[in-house]
């Protein structure tokens, strides 16, 4: 029963701020074509490393969903550094995930979640960009997805048919909410379920005083990236785990390692950059993520314990600006939302 009642009150906190996310989600697909993304990261050197990363944190893909655009971008001139910028900035965080982790974490946590996925994929983008050319080209079937971010088809919202056909802004918002509402919706939804559930059950069965004392330091916060990295849960859904442990008395750190590598990548994420990399370019792209992570995680702590955030407390507050009743209709509206997509791709799915 506790563990039911944990569920329901994150899912209250989140459901608005996911509803106001999509919405945004969909704003950004409708106003970034792919040609204009292609023309901010084209090139190569630190200040486009660094533009990748920025343009890529709010876009809504999940980590196997940026595989087609960063392969596009790069097979259209991007160097290998900004291609991996936006390959690592764009999974990291997301206007949608962001919000929540606003709502279920507070603000210091939200802020240092989204500047560590920008720098994060900064610092790893420079790594790889070190690298030489030591794999063959992979031909355009390759470019598609090999994986899927969740029970939905993993593609993106980014199409070539877009130079070809412009359309009116009505159109391409509408197009944008189609996009955010219910392929994207689809993708991450079961996702964020088992986020919940996972997040319920730490809070119920994990009080503070278990973990309060194995919760920080460097070893914790290792664990953390060894997991996160090959275990693949999108933004979104590794929010509520995070806001579990963070509960369940873990660090505030130590979450953010968590909250900067699961997101970040995947299997199918790893396989793609091998064979489009190499070698060398993976092992620099791994070491990127896992070092950065965790300086950034140890940073965060010594930050919090210096300026003596409480943020728990921050949370709660966050909680109360917005009232129940409006908690509850944006539950039932997104649990909506959710069924419908399930049934469209249902019945789209090809067999």
């Amino acid at each position: 029963m506790a563990m039911i009642l944990e569920i329901i009150s994150i899912s209250l906190a989140t459901a608005p701020w996911l509803l106001f996310g999509l919405f945004l989600a969909g704003l950004i697909k409708a106003a970034i074509p792919q040609e204009l993304m292609k023309k901010w990261v084209g090139g190569s050197g630190i200040g486009v490393i660094t533009r990748s990363a920025v343009i890529g944190a709010p876009l809504p893909l999940c980590s196997c969903g940026a595989i087609p655009v960063a392969l596009s971008l790069y097979r259209g001139g991007a160097g290998r550094g900004p291609a991996t910028a936006f390959l690592i900035g764009t999974p990291g965080i997301g206007v949608d995930s962001i919000l929540i982790t606003y709502a279920l974490l507070g603000p210091h946590m939200a802020l240092m979640r989204a500047l560590g996925a920008v720098i994060t994929a900064i610092c790893t983008g420079l790594l790889v960009s070190s690298t030489k050319t030591s794999a063959p080209d992979i031909n355009s079937e390759q470019l598609r997805c090999p994986d899927r971010c969740g029970p939905g088809t993993c593609t993106s919202p980014w199409s070539e048919t877009e130079k070809e056909r412009p359309e009116p802004w009505a159109a391409r918002i509408r197009h944008g909410m189609i996009y955010a509402f219910s392929d994207l919706l689809d993708d991450i939804g079961i996702w964020i379920l088992a986020g919940l559930v996972v997040a319920g059950l730490i809070v119920a069965f994990l009080p503070p005083e278990v973990l309060i004392d194995y919760g920080s330091g460097l070893l914790p916060m290792l664990l953390m990236a060894v997991i996160g990295i090959p275990l693949y849960i999108c933004a979104a859904a590794a929010t509520p785990v995070g806001a579990g442990l963070l509960q369940a008395g873990v660090s505030p750190g130590t979450v953010l390692v968590f909250l900067l590598a699961a997101p970040i990548t995947s299997m199918a994420t790893l396989g793609v950059l091998r064979r489009e990399l190499g070698k060398t370019a993976l092992a620099y792209y791994l070491s990127g993520i896992l070092l950065t992570s965790i300086m950034l995680g140890m940073a965060a702590d010594q930050f919090i314990l210096f300026a003596g955030i409480d943020v728990i407390a921050q949370s709660r507050k966050v909680r109360e600006l917005i009232p129940e009743w409006f908690e509850w209709t944006a539950l039932i509206i997104l649990i909506s939302l959710t069924i419908r997509a399930r049934i469209n791709f249902t019945r789209l799915r090809p067999f």
